[in-house]
């Protein structure tokens, strides 16, 4: 694994830190938190981009490359993966680093979809938005 975080102006998008309380059976983190993190991270990233409200409609090419422990700081990375007439697509990294903030690792991996929607609750158009 990489320890070079990634290179994202502003830096992560989300950060937390792994409690006791979202780890599964077997001790390590629930990956469904993981993916709540990234789905979080990555909906506050493109709604500042389409300017108001988006839902998440897919989420592709997930990836778990390794566990997140109780105590690690959990950060997640969001670029734009692909612009379409009325949806954005996100590729969402988490890395984690332990408490003494050395060896930074990316763990998990994600596309996540998300689609801009009007008052009505309807899709809209996303074309007069600058998708940088």
């Amino acid at each position: 694994m990489s320890d070079q975080i990634p290179d994202v102006p502003g830096g992560p998008h989300l950060r937390t830190v792994a409690m006791p309380r979202d780890t599964n059976a077997s001790g390590a983190i629930f990956g469904g938190w993981t993916v709540s993190q990234m789905d979080l991270a990555g909906g506050t990233f493109v709604a500042q981009r389409a300017e108001g409200r988006v839902v998440t409609v897919s989420i592709d090419a997930m990836r778990f490359l390794r566990p997140i422990s109780v105590g690690d700081e959990v950060s997640c990375y969001c670029t734009l993966h692909e612009a379409g007439e009325t949806s954005l697509a996100v590729k969402v990294e988490t890395w984690v680093r332990e408490r003494s903030g050395r060896h930074p690792e990316k763990v998990t991996e994600g596309v996540l979809t998300y689609v801009a929607l009007d008052d009505d609750g309807r899709p809209r158009s996303l074309r007069r938005i600058d998708q940088s």
